[in-house]
């Protein structure tokens, strides 16, 4: 039997708009895909919902339980809203490095925190890697469990009912998908969800400049929350990809902040950094051709950050 709570009811069948003013003139369709309207205002309450079912489902978590994870803070805003609707405690590692509104938003679902400090507010490797072992240390009380979305093989699954959606609301026409890569689960997920409908279709996936690891690069320091781990993702599979692209922090603040303002699409960066990536292919592809993304998140968690402020 699936454990659910009717506020998780509200998870996914998120819009579609079509990009116009930032899509030059002889390029494809460019559609995006507004996971902004899931509960939290991001396409991670899909996951952290697969997630957490599979381990009730499992027995690896026990109903009051305490699920513990490290994240970037929308991960961890998903799963605090997943744990409050599933009467679950929650505690997550954290860092200064990541927006305020993504910390002050996992408070105010119950979620306990422990934030790592950052250099300069900069996401690096070592960041990340210092937080998955705070994690780790702390799941190791009793009764806790370990969410570890880098490994956890639930979480791909998450995001098929995504790639349907988006499927259909193309009116059965993607011939390319662009998104960015953190733990790869989303990239995959809807791949594996449009490939069922068009074995040919082009997946790109989309990283930071300044750690460009996916592309053979080396890892660096970055402001692009929630992507761009500095090491290549536990779970990615390279030869499902049929590219890399990537663009630097100041140039995805850029396309945020004009996606704001031409588009009316109020987003956070990595999303300006899926729209860049989306324009390239779009322009490759010619008029004919229809090519998607999303909009991972919503502008109201990053008011305080560089891309607004």
């Amino acid at each position: 039997m699936k454990i659910t709570h009717p506020a998780l009811g509200a998870i996914g069948h998120t819009p579609v708009v079509q990009l116009q003013r930032v899509v030059p003139a002889g390029s494809a369709r460019v559609l995006i895909k507004l996971e902004s309207a899931n509960p939290t205002g991001s396409m991670k309450d899909r996951v952290a919902q697969a997630m957490v079912q599979a381990a009730l489902q499992a027995g690896r978590l026990k109903p009051g339980g305490t699920v513990v994870e490290y994240t970037g803070g929308t991960t961890g805003v998903s799963l605090a809203y997943v744990c409050a609707a599933l009467g679950l405690r929650s505690h997550f590692v954290s860092s200064d490095a990541f927006s305020e509104e993504k910390l002050r938003t996992i408070r105010a679902f119950g979620g306990e925190l422990t934030l790592i400090p950052s250099d300069g507010k900069r996401i690096t490797r070592e960041l990340i890697e210092s937080m998955i072992a705070k994690a780790q240390v702390l799941s190791e009380q009793p009764g806790h469990w370990l969410c570890d979305q880098l490994h956890n093989r639930d979480g791909e699954a998450g995001y098929h009912a995504l790639g349907e959606e988006l499927w259909q609301q193309a009116g059965g026409r993607v011939d390319a998908f662009v998104q960015s890569v953190g733990s790869a689960h989303s990239l995959q997920g809807v791949a594996t969800a449009l490939r069922r409908r068009n074995p040919h279709v082009t997946i790109v996936a989309a990283e930071p400049a300044e750690s460009s690891v996916l592309s053979g690069g080396t890892p660096g320091a970055h402001k692009i929350e929630g992507i761009g781990i500095g090491f290549i993702p536990p779970l990615w599979r390279r030869a499902e990809t049929s590219e890399v692209q990537s663009a630097s922090t100041e140039e995805s603040n850029a396309m945020t902040r004009r996606l704001a303002r031409e588009e009316a699409v109020f987003t956070g960066t990595s999303s300006g950094l899926n729209v860049i990536a989306a324009l390239r292919v779009a322009a490759r592809l010619g008029p004919d051709a229809t090519v998607a993304t999303l909009a991972i998140d919503s502008g109201l968690r990053y008011l305080s950050t560089d891309a607004f402020s």
